[in-house]
């Protein structure tokens, strides 16, 4: 029990002042050197080392790149290893392994690439890994798939973007990654005024699907409009991914509001893919605020597993998670609308940003209450379905990439940072009219519960102090405060003068429940807390 906790509440007020700091947001990177240990850091450490592991131990021999999935070892996936070269900015940021190890390795990915089968300078799905050979992921998808392009991408350009160094190998991998990126078509796959995710030598456009929304593929079109070689013009944009039946939502699900998607959101990882490199608190446009849209969507699932779903599939508070994964049916996109009693640890994991205490508790029950059937040499298995008492034995790239980087996000918010200096996203965001939002003075970060009106805080997994995220507007100066359920009141902020913006307040207190109040002016907000 730290100091905080035995301090009585007349001089807690004054300790407060020690151990807390407000901070604009994204937060300060922390890597496990710098952290002192504690349980909860402990148990994160062990999950991301672990799931990265898949894409260092498990990758290729010849590429380099992540395998699909660990039956099909020889088999190399496209998107899976633009999240895996993610992972691997984070091991490096992390000290798992040397900045030259992994130079060396996404080195070797470039290269390799850079003699794989290419279409129109997008790769297919899956490729040989010995020979850089299509592999066909379906009778007529053996040629480019743009939307794996694009993840591929995304991951090479956080590289070319961290691996900044003076030195030649830093150099020589950063222009090569440029050549490969500007080498895409991404004009090209517009056919019929629409931009497509496949084309192929042998079938052309027979599989003719266009990228509609709202689904996982939105960094699709930010690196398409963000190309400085092949552009696709922003009437593409308008009329392919605004235009599908699924895009506007307008209702409400477990008592949250969904501007756009499907009904409940779809399968979890639409809040994850296109969102490992782009901060969507920094995201919205005339649509919708994409942080509170994919918050809202991850807490919808959450409270159809906790109060909604069949008994019998075993669900609860802690057990949660739908998404895409294999199942006892071999694979299914899981959501609360397509649901078999499959449970998915990347769903909840990968949803660290948006509910921390949530993913939190799934991570210490997947690992403490199934870890002797879940937990592997490279993390949690894929899935499990407690009402049928199947577990799968397999991991699957696509599903452990975006555990490993969304849970740093969560952290010290590493790959965020590096996507905010990508000048290509820069501009493809700049084209699609998704701009910074501007939050007014408040607490724009929570969703609190629609029964309770309360919001689970969590004590950050590395600081130990609660992150309280809130914004401000104007010269003003801002108070903050707690009340507990006796009265008692604690500043956090007297009278102190911040900048316009979003910021991050940390402080330490005991457990339990409070009332944080934001004043600015004439302008007053409350939250409850729970001080988890």
């Amino acid at each position: 029990m730290t100091l905080l906790k035995t301090l009585s509440w007349g001089v807690l007020a004054l300790a407060l002042s020690t151990v807390s700091c407000t901070k604009s947001i994204p937060a300060t990177s922390n890597t496990s050197s710098t952290t002192p240990p504690t349980e909860k850091n402990e148990y994160m450490n062990v999950v991301q080392k672990a799931t990265f592991k898949y894409f260092w131990d498990f990758a290729h021999p010849i590429s380099g790149m992540a395998p699909e999935r660990t039956a099909t070892p020889n088999i190399v996936t496209t998107g899976g290893t633009g999240f895996g070269i993610m992972g691997i900015v984070v091991a490096a940021e992390r000290q798992w392994i040397t900045r030259e190890q992994a130079v060396a390795r996404v080195q070797k990915i470039a290269d390799f690439l850079e003699k794989s089968d290419r279409f129109h300078g997008a790769w297919s799905h899956w490729l040989d890994g010995n020979t850089g050979k299509v592999v066909p992921f379906g009778q007529k998808d053996n040629g480019g798939d743009l939307v794996e392009t694009a993840f591929l991408t995304n991951g090479l350009l956080v590289a070319r973007e961290y691996f900044n160094g003076t030195n030649a190998a830093e150099k020589k991998l950063r222009n090569q990654i440029t050549q490969l990126y500007e080498g895409v078509e991404w004009d090209w796959y517009v056919h019929d005024g629409k931009l497509r995710w496949h084309w192929s030598k042998q079938y052309g456009w027979e599989m003719n699907m266009p990228i509609e929304g709202y689904n996982e593929c939105l960094v699709t079109y930010v690196l398409a409009l963000g190309s400085p070689t092949h552009p696709i013009k922003p009437e593409v944009y308008a009329n392919t991914w605004k235009q599908s039946n699924h895009f506007t939502n307008g209702n409400e699900y477990m008592g949250y509001k969904l501007k756009i998607g499907f009904p409940y959101g779809g399968p979890l990882f639409f809040t994850h893919y296109s969102y490992l490199s782009m901060d969507p608190r920094q995201m919205e446009d005339k649509h919708t605020n994409y942080w509170q849209m994919n918050q809202a969507h991850t807490l919808m699932n959450w409270a159809y597993c906790a109060e909604k779903a069949p008994k019998a599939y075993g669900y609860s508070e802690e057990n949660w998670g739908l998404t895409a994964s294999d199942d006892y049916n071999f694979y299914d996109a899981h959501s609360p609308t397509n649901d078999n009693g499959t449970i998915t640890p990347t769903a909840a994991l990968s949803a660290f940003p948006y509910s921390p205490y949530e993913s939190w508790q799934a991570l210490r029950y997947f690992y403490l209450k199934q870890g002797n059937r879940l937990f592997g040499e490279y993390g949690f298995y894929d899935a499990f379905n407690a009402s049928k008492n199947w577990f799968s034995n397999q991991y699957l790239a696509i599903d452990q990439g975006p555990i490993v980087v969304m849970m740093e996000n969560y952290r010290t918010g590493l790959i965020w940072k590096v996507g905010e200096r990508i000048q290509e996203i820069k501009q493809g965001l700049q084209k699609m009219g998704i701009e910074k939002p501007y939050y007014p003075t408040g607490f724009y970060a929570y969703q609190p519960h629609p029964k309770t009106g309360e919001w689970s805080l969590l004590k950050h997994t590395d600081s130990g102090l609660f992150p309280l995220d809130f914004a401000v507007q104007g010269a003003e100066p801002v108070s903050l405060e707690l009340k507990n359920a006796s009265g008692t009141v604690i500043k956090l902020l007297d009278n102190k003068v911040l900048t316009p913006g979003t910021h991050t307040h940390s402080f330490d207190a005991p457990f339990g429940k409070y009332t944080a109040t934001l004043t600015q002016g004439s302008v007053k907000k409350t939250l409850t807390l729970l001080l988890r």
